[in-house]
C-alpha cells in the first residue's frame, strides 16, 4: 500500500475540465492507475496558480475542492472521502482514499473564516506558503526571507486546535524555525534533501533532525531538480539517495514519500506516473527490509496522521 502526500491533479482538472480523472492521458495521477500502483491513499492539493487574481482566489479554491468531491470523490464508487486515521482504517480492501488538502495560503488572504471554511470542507493539512510571501509567512524564494506574520501565528494556532498537519514544505527557513516552535503537527509534505542537492525548496539537516525531533515527517518528492543538480539526469537511485540521508540522521519512522506529480513537467527516468511507482517499490526492496519498506510507503504517514 502507498500513501503518497502531495499531487496537483485538481489544479490540472480546474484547468482542463474536459480531462478525466479515470483515465486522462496527460494526468500523473488517475483512478486506473492508482488502483495499477497500490495506492491506499492520495493527497490533493489545492493549488491556486499565480495567475489566478488575488480577489478570484478563494473562488478558485472553492471550485477545486468542489472538483475533489463531485469528480474525484462522488464519481467513482471505490474513492472514499478520508481526514482521520479512523477514516483510513474504515477503508475496504477494494477502497481507496481520497485526502484533501491546502498549498499555500494565498487562497485565505488575512481572513481566518475562509481557513475555517476550507477545514469544515475537510482540508486535511495546510500549507502556508506556496514559494512568495503572503499574509502568513514569507515562501522559500522571497529574498527578504522573513518568518510568521502576526496572522500567520493565528493561523498555526488555529491548525493546532483543529489538529490539522501544517506543512513547512515552501516556507523560508526563518518562517520553518517559527512553524516548528509552534505547530503540534508539523510535515514536509514534498520536500527534499538541501545536504544533496542545494535547491532553496530542500530541507538542511537542522531543520530534517528537528522534524524529526518534533515527531513530524518528511515526504520525499520526485521533482528532478529537487533531487539532483545534474540536469534532466534524476533516476530512481536518486530518489532512494535522499531516503538514505533522512534514514542516516534518524528518521527511519519519519519519512514517507509525496510525489508532486501534476505539479511538474520534467520526471525522474522511470517514475514518470503514479503508475511506475512499482519500479520506486521494486528497488526499495532491493535495499530495505519489507517491513521498512511497508512503513516508508503508507505506514510512516498514517501513524503521524492526527485521529
Amino acid at each position: 500500500m502507498i500513501f503518497d502526500a502531495h499531487c496537483d491533479v485538481l489544479m490540472k482538472l480546474w484547468q482542463d475540465r474536459s480531462l478525466s480523472f479515470y483515465d486522462g492521458a496527460s494526468l500523473h495521477v488517475t483512478l486506473s492507475g492508482m488502483a495499477k500502483a497500490g495506492v491506499k491513499v492520495q493527497c490533493f492539493a489545492i493549488y491556486i496558480p499565480e495567475t489566478v487574481p488575488e480577489e478570484a482566489r478563494f473562488t478558485v479554491a472553492l471550485e477545486m475542492a468542489d472538483i475533489f468531491f463531485a469528480r474525484i470523490v462522488d464519481a467513482f464508487p471505490s474513492v472514499k472521502f478520508v481526514r482521520t486515521r479512523r477514516d483510513i482504517a474504515a477503508l475496504q480492501e477494494e477502497e481507496v482514499g481520497a485526502m484533501l488538502t491546502l498549498e499555500g495560503c494565498d487562497a485565505i488572504g488575512a481572513n481566518l473564516v475562509k481557513l475555517k471554511t476550507l477545514l469544515r470542507l475537510g482540508v486535511a493539512s495546510v500549507g502556508l506558503t506556496w514559494n512568495f510571501p503572503n499574509a502568513v509567512a514569507d515562501g522559500a524564494w522571497e529574498k527578504r526571507g522573513a518568518g510568521l506574520t502576526a496572522f500567520g501565528r493565528r493561523v498555526v494556532e488555529l491548525l493546532n486546535e483543529a489538529k490539522r498537519w501544517v506543512d513547512v514544505s515552501h516556507l523560508s527557513e526563518k518562517a520553518f524555525w517559527d512553524v516548528i516552535e509552534m505547530a503540534r503537527f508539523p510535515i514536509a509534505s514534498h520536500s527534499n534533501v538541501h545536504r544533496l542537492c542545494p535547491h532553496p525548496r530542500n530541507l538542511t539537516d537542522e531543520q530534517i533532525k528537528a522534524l524529526i525531533e518534533k515527531d513530524g515527517i518528511i515526504g520525499i518528492n520526485f521533482v528532478p531538480y529537487f533531487l539532483t543538480a545534474k540536469k534532466n539526469e534524476a533516476v530512481i537511485a536518486d530518489v532512494l539517495r535522499h531516503l538514505d540521508h533522512i534514514c542516516a540522521l534518524g528518521g527511519e519512522n519519519n519519512v514517507g514519500f509525496g510525489s508532486d506529480f501534476d505539479g511538474i513537467t520534467e520526471t525522474v527516468a522511470g517514475l514518470g506516473t503514479v503508475r511506475e511507482y512499482a519500479r520506486l517499490v521494486n528497488e526499495l526492496y532491493k535495499h530495505y527490509s519489507a517491513e521498512q519498506v511497508s512503513r516508508f510507503l503508507f505506514g510512516n504517514f498514517y501513524a503521524h496522521l492526527p485521529e
